[in-house]
């Protein structure tokens, strides 16, 4: 199993349990640490995948949607302007109302944008979630299907049948062996072994590489990683840093996803207990021993990789550090 510490004063205070797992797109897993086939739910990490109907479908041109929207319903944003005025602009192109949005209201994750928006006397709204995008993405197949736009996040909705198939598409595996559950936004989410959850990823990647719509999703990703996250992100950060090499998506709970298109890899990561900043410097090692990221990269995105602990008085007294690496073979 693999492990990322906590480190105060020399001394390692906490530790938290990572799996990793990275596929080909075949299904063979080419490296991993810790269990493989733990039932793990995608929650955001999905998104990507929830996207590309969207492309498939012809919704994307038709409604004329820009890339960095189509970035943006992969995101799960800071809610700064440009996140904000994204999600709207998707709205207005598909044509349906801000009211329609099913995802709950609360204020920006971007301390800066919070405060504006307090500041300003504005009131937190449904259009600052951080899945904001997605849920107009998916407002806007809804309308671009010709379905009923209202309550689109129930299970029993085609839009949400329509990201099951998706899950079972880049999965390989039956509706019967997908457990679901509600996220955070309200939305529909799927859990799947964690060795399938890289094998998606894995054949997203190849998707991509062979010129296929995940292409654009991909694209959309990397070249407009602002959307996707925002102002001091990790995967914002990482996906700017690695300039097209790889694409990563967060999910709640300690997950993160993503894939090396020009190899056809995928990867997924679970951290035991759900920490986030566990995952993060999980996330930096994956793409280190995958040398997807060369050590000035890791250098660059230190504080994501290698965080410092630091006290009220602003003082470093620690580190969180990985504890672990992959033996990747055939790479």
């Amino acid at each position: 199993m693999g492990v990322v510490e906590v480190v105060r004063g020399g001394a390692v205070e906490s530790r938290h349990a990572v799996h990793v797992v990275v596929s080909d797109s075949r299904g063979a897993v080419v490296a991993s640490v810790g269990d493989p086939t733990g039932l793990t739910y995608y929650r955001s990490a999905a998104k990507p995948i929830q996207a590309l109907p969207l492309v498939e479908e012809g919704i994307a041109d038709r409604i004329g949607l820009s890339t960095e929207e189509l970035a943006l319903c992969c995101a799960s944003h800071e809610g700064e302007p440009a996140h904000v005025a994204g999600a709207r602009s998707i709205l207005e192109k598909a044509g349906v109302s801000e009211d329609l949005l099913c995802c709950g209201p609360h204020l920006p994750y971007s301390p800066v944008a919070s405060r504006a928006v307090i500041e300003s006397g504005e009131v937190a709204e449904r259009i600052h979630n951080n899945c904001s995008g997605k849920h107009a993405g998916m407002l806007a197949l809804a309308v671009g299907m010709g379905w009923d736009p209202v309550d689109y996040h129930e299970a029993a909705h085609p839009v949400q049948a329509r990201m099951l198939t998706e899950v079972e598409r880049w999965t390989g595996l039956d509706a019967s062996q997908i457990p679901s559950g509600i996220d955070g936004c309200g939305i529909v989410c799927f859990a799947v072994p964690l060795n399938k959850m890289a094998e998606s990823m894995a054949r997203f990647s190849d998707a991509a590489r062979q010129g296929e719509p995940a292409a654009r999703i991909v694209s959309a990703m990397t070249e407009h990683a602002f959307m996707v996250g925002g102002t001091g992100r990790t995967c914002t950060d990482v996906m700017a840093q690695a300039d097209g090499r790889a694409f990563v998506k967060l999910g709640a709970e300690g997950v993160y996803v993503g894939g090396i298109p020009a190899q056809g890899l995928g990867f997924a990561i679970k951290v035991q207990d759900g920490g986030r900043r566990a995952v993060e410097v999980a996330l930096i090692q994956t793409l280190a021993d995958l040398d997807v990221l060369s050590g000035d990269d890791v250098a660059a995105l230190a504080k994501h990789g290698n965080p410092d602990v630091s006290n009220t008085r602003d003082e470093v007294v620690g580190e969180v550090r990985s504890a672990f690496s992959l033996r990747v073979a055939g790479i």
